[in-house]
């Protein structure tokens, strides 16, 4: 258990870790990274709390709260997000100090009832609202859509400090540390920042674009989001690689190739290698996904950073291989639009595939460049197709 950390003068970060739950939002894979729920308690003249936990994690919350205060000594909660891996140990907060006021945005009030039957001891506030704690004032900025509609961030002026909420998070238990520079390996915590930002909040790039905008107005000293590590050392870093990774909707994404691979029993695995080569002997960057294999909150990473796709999968009763459909699907659930496409497969008595890729290709905006189909195994006529419908993607891009 992670003890109480102070940020800055009267600032203290007393998240949990969760190294228990399998998959976050029942969806994606955090078996062997975890994750924090990180919670913030400012003491003053008014203390206030900023986010809880899920209610998995909520004993260890309070035992935290308790370390470091009277909960009856508290007046505010804060929150910024209502989602259950926010908020879930609401309950168990209200049994040990029950004169607290809940701030939130006006949206959150009937989210309050309706998840815990919560509806009094609400203050609904607005943007750019503040509240005077003491020597610390607490600022409230509406980022709708980042990514419930009755978001907020809360930016503590005196310290510089944004409570980003899940703007700017990423999984990863906190074992090491907090902060961004007691970590001996801070490229995981980006790149699990980025599986997180292509999991959660991609779809939604716009508002995370119009948030960072509204942020760019003010003197950002630490971000200390929701979930992963505290940004003291170099807060912009993280502002700046969310704002960038925000920028590639609609199109802008590197010049970079998601060769995404599956095979029954492996004649369409055995012409991955040609594509491969053909995009590393004209100097493409490329990133190979074997999607039997790799859950889907890895695959979503690679596809967002990604301007080309090849899509390498055989046919199926008569359509495509069902478990590259649900990849195909889940990119546009996540808005992964226009991108330049191939497709590439093996089918034994008859196609089908097609189908489902013409279908597709057209609800995302994909540009689909060409498709090659074999019959069993790939003949001589087949590889020499592969590569040239490969060196129109190089071409492309």
């Amino acid at each position: 258990m992670m003890k109480p950390t102070a940020l800055s003068e009267g600032i203290f970060w007393i998240g949990v870790n969760d190294p228990t739950t399998p998959f976050f939002e029942g969806l994606w894979s955090i078996e062997k990274e975890g994750i924090s729920y990180n919670s913030y308690l400012i003491k003053d003249e008014k203390s206030a709390l900023i986010d809880l936990c899920k209610d998995n994690t909520g004993s260890l919350l309070m035992e935290n709260i308790k370390a470091c205060i009277d909960p009856h000594q508290l007046a505010y909660l804060v929150v910024n997000h209502m989602e259950p891996d926010h908020s879930g140990a609401i309950k168990e907060l209200l049994e040990i100090a029950p004169q607290i006021t809940i701030l939130g945005s006006e949206k959150t009030r009937d989210m309050l009832a309706s998840f815990f039957g919560v509806s009094d001891r609400f203050q609904a506030v607005s943007d750019n609202e503040t509240i005077t704690l003491g020597k610390h004032t607490l600022r409230f900025l509406s980022t709708p859509m980042v990514h419930w509609p009755e978001t907020i961030m809360t930016y503590e002026e005196t310290s510089g400090t944004l409570f980003s909420c899940d703007g700017f998070g990423g999984y990863g238990k906190l074992e090491r540390g907090i902060f961004d520079d007691e970590q001996s390996d801070v490229d995981y915590f980006e790149q699990e920042a980025l599986r997180y930002f292509s999991n959660i909040v991609c779809a939604f790039s716009k508002p995370v674009l119009k948030a960072a905008e509204k942020i760019s107005a003010l003197k950002v000293n630490m971000v200390a989001p929701a979930h992963g590590l505290v940004w003291r050392s170099n807060p912009a870093h993280i502002l700046e690689l969310y704002t960038q990774w925000s920028g590639y909707a609609g199109g802008n994404y590197p010049k970079k190739v998601c060769v995404l691979h599956a095979s029954m029993y492996g004649n369409t695995d055995k012409v991955v290698p040609v594509v491969e080569k053909t995009l590393q002997d004209a100097g493409i960057e490329f990133e190979s996904v074997d999607i039997q294999k790799t859950h889907i909150s890895y695959i979503l990473p690679k596809l967002w950073t990604s301007a080309g796709v090849a899509i390498c999968a055989p046919t199926y009763e008569g359509a495509l291989f069902p478990t590259m459909e649900f990849v195909l699907e889940m990119a546009d659930k996540k808005r992964m639009t226009n991108k330049k496409a191939i497709y590439i497969g093996s089918y034994g008595w008859g196609g089908g595939a097609m189908r489902f890729i013409n279908k597709q290709c057209e609800v995302l905006a994909w540009d689909l460049l060409g498709s090659v189909e074999f019959k069993g195994q790939a003949r001589e006529a087949d590889i020499h197709k592969i590569k040239a419908l490969s060196e129109v993607l190089v071409e492309k891009l």
